[in-house]
């Protein structure tokens, strides 16, 4: 799958892997989940999650609950508990192998962090099952069928309803909210994160006359197209700014939000106002700005581009979480007014 083969190339870059025995479980050195801050419905229990790999029976409110994939930490942790474990950040983390925001939300409350665990080139089971989790949730993730039912064999497990990695942001709270008892909060989150984008669109109403184009470029002679669906050019479009026409029109690739095309069709921007892309760092930057067919892209030349070489920023805006869209937006934002700036 594209989208997959894409954070494989990002993950490599910084020699992690995005591909993705069991062992005893031991509880004594995990921290415990903060489930009593949060007013839950009890009722709700038992509840049954079906996704695409199965069905998960939840028999009461979970106190251990493990995360994989992206967002899924973010968002229980917005729900009022704490993971016990939560899968291991090689590109973008922090000091302590996590999202900073995760992070910083988890202290602000005083809780202890999560325990991590490797999840490439496959996940480390041993790990996970010394978490003893009640709960492992993955909505936004790309285990198999083989790891689900490795994974289900040790605690109700939650997949994706649909495609690997292509849960809209807005479902992937939904299902989390229905996982912990808190379908009401999760419905609040929802319209809280639609609520701060149009603030933030009607704040900065000059974005609603440009058109844009998010790529993916970070290989020489690479070029795709983001599509509506993928978060990052949904929080774009939630600011207000329009999509280029002729480039959302493009084929898709078969279970992705991507339109593959190829530098050598580079000319397919010649319309687009303000360009985004991401960089794994300075040097892959450098390297991609050296090709010809790149750097003659009008945006490109004029500056109405936003280049993104903060990891940790890429990814706050290539999720849309209660905790990564501030994160993304108090950054992002001056940027997009910059590169705006740069447009007739």
């Amino acid at each position: 799958m594209l989208r997959r083969h894409l954070r494989r190339a990002t993950a490599l870059a910084v020699a992690a892997g995005l591909a993705f025995s069991l062992a005893a479980c031991s509880t004594s050195s995990s921290p415990a989940s903060s489930d009593a801050k949060a007013s839950s419905d009890s009722s709700a229990y038992p509840v049954t999650v079906t996704s695409a790999l199965g069905s998960a029976t939840i028999p009461s409110k979970p106190k251990r609950v493990v995360t994989i994939g992206w967002g899924s930490a973010d968002t229980v942790v917005s729900l009022g508990t704490t993971p016990v474990g939560v899968e291991e950040v090689t590109w973008g983390g922090d000091s302590h192998k996590d999202y900073p925001w995760v992070t910083k939300a988890i202290q602000k409350r005083g809780d202890a962090l999560p325990k991590t665990f490797a999840v490439y080139p496959d996940i480390d089971m041993t790990a996970l099952a010394e978490l003893n989790p009640d709960v492992i949730i993955a909505p936004q993730s790309g285990i198999t069928a083989a790891q689900y039912k490795t994974l289900s064999a040790l605690a109700p497990t939650v997949a994706y309803p649909g495609e690997a990695w292509g849960t809209p942001w807005s479902k992937q709270i939904q299902i989390i909210g229905k996982v912990l008892g808190e379908s009401a909060k999760a419905t609040k989150l929802v319209g809280d994160i639609t609520t701060k984008l149009k603030k933030t669109a009607a704040a900065n109403p000059e974005f609603a006359n440009l058109t844009f184009s998010y790529v993916y470029t970070a290989e020489p002679g690479a070029l795709s197209i983001y599509q509506k669906g993928d978060p990052r050019v949904d929080i774009i479009t939630g600011l207000g700014l329009k999509e280029d026409k002729t480039l959302a029109a493009l084929p898709k690739s078969t279970g992705t939000f991507v339109s593959t095309i190829g530098l050598e069709k580079a000319d397919l921007l010649k319309n687009t106002d303000v360009l985004f892309t991401w960089f794994n760092d300075e040097a892959n930057q450098k390297e991609i700005e050296k090709q010809k067919l790149f750097s003659t892209i009008p945006a490109v030349e004029r500056g109405s581009y936003v280049a993104n070489v903060n990891q940790q920023l890429a990814m706050a805006s290539t999720v849309i979480t209660p905790l990564s869209l501030p994160y993304a937006l108090d950054r992002y934002v001056g940027m997009i007014k910059t590169a705006a700036g740069k447009v007739d």
